[in-house]
């Protein structure tokens, strides 16, 4: 199969998967949602695995951001910036929900690397993880050079309050140049410092459309060499909005009935993510397509959690979410 229109881009059979993976895995989020009981979804594949949602800000470590990191309070530049980063340095809950419970409200200005430090140390010590599996982070970089991950996050967290990084980033006229500014720093690099800035981009302190640039992680750049067998000289950045500009077409090329979140098309952030998920789904379902990494099975199985789901995007993103959206 040759698409009409973009030269020579050909897809493999894992293209079409890509849409019908993205329509079941959003229709098992809104079957959970709506509280019915497991399996949410009559695919095996999605039944038995964990994948995150089709859309990004729909995913629990996510609405916890907006919920209680990002909240509806008015804050400096400095404590929204401080607030996001350092919650997202870790990515997760309960290192957050530790630090707020020894030092009580995390702000800027009460930053004291020694006193973070020491709760992180005790809390290790107690045999706690206190990073979330699902990035990867760089251990040391430049002078950071600790033999301690958190350690040198602290003081590179130190580093960005003391160069005025979240003054810049407030009026920063792009989501280009957010990236670049974070990328500059030492244990960022491009995936993770794009990943920050959807996160920032949640809060008040930036505001650009999910539409004006993307940064293919490695997940998402498997997953895209298991879809096309030809790129048709596009890079990879390329193919990503091109698929994002297509997903109206494509969903109903294939009868798909595809429930957007209210109204919300989806975005570049969330078709590079969808990306990383069909490489993974794609282990199982077209075990014949290899990615660059080579890898071969999924890691980490689905289990349900006893917590309900309630909804909140970015207010201002202006939607009212109802929890029965249709196509």
């Amino acid at each position: 199969m040759i698409i009409k229109g973009l030269g020579q881009i050909k897809p493999t059979p894992v293209y079409d998967s890509y849409w019908r993976f993205a329509a079941e895995r959003q229709e098992a989020f809104f079957q959970r949602l709506g509280g019915g009981p497991p399996p949410f979804s009559s695919d095996p594949v999605i039944a038995s695995y964990h994948f995150t949602n089709c859309y990004r800000v729909l995913d629990r470590v996510t609405q916890y951001l907006i919920r209680h990191v990002i909240g509806t309070e008015i804050r400096s530049a400095e404590d929204t910036f401080f607030r996001i980063v350092l919650f997202k340095i870790f990515n997760k809950i309960d290192t957050w929900e530790l630090l707020q419970r020894r030092l009580g409200e995390i702000v800027a200005d009460d930053f004291d690397y020694a006193a973070y430090d020491r709760i992180l140390m005790r809390a290790k010590a107690r045999g706690a993880r206190i990073y979330s599996p699902a990035y990867i982070m760089p251990t040391r970089a430049g002078n950071l050079g600790s033999r301690l991950k958190h350690r040198n996050h602290l003081r590179l967290l130190e580093m960005m309050l003391g160069d005025e990084l979240p003054a810049r980033l407030a009026s920063a006229r792009s989501m280009k140049e957010t990236f670049e500014e974070l990328n500059r720093f030492p244990m960022m690099g491009p995936f993770l410092s794009f990943q920050f800035v959807i996160d920032l981009n949640y809060s008040g302190l930036i505001d650009f459309s999910e539409m004006d640039f993307v940064v293919p992680g490695p997940g998402a750049r498997d997953g895209i060499r298991k879809c096309f067998i030809d790129y048709g000289g596009l890079n990879e950045v390329e193919i990503i909005r091109w698929v994002t500009e297509r997903q109206v077409e494509e969903f109903a090329r294939l009868g798909l009935d595809f429930r957007w979140l209210a109204g919300r098309k989806l975005q570049l952030i969330d078709c590079q993510n969808l990306f990383c998920e069909i490489d993974k789904y794609s282990r199982v379902a077209h075990p014949e397509f290899m990615g660059w990494s080579g890898r071969s099975r999924i890691k980490r199985r689905y289990r349900p959690r006893a917590e309900g789901l309630e909804i909140l995007l970015p207010a201002k993103w202006g939607l009212k979410f109802s929890g029965e959206e249709g196509s």
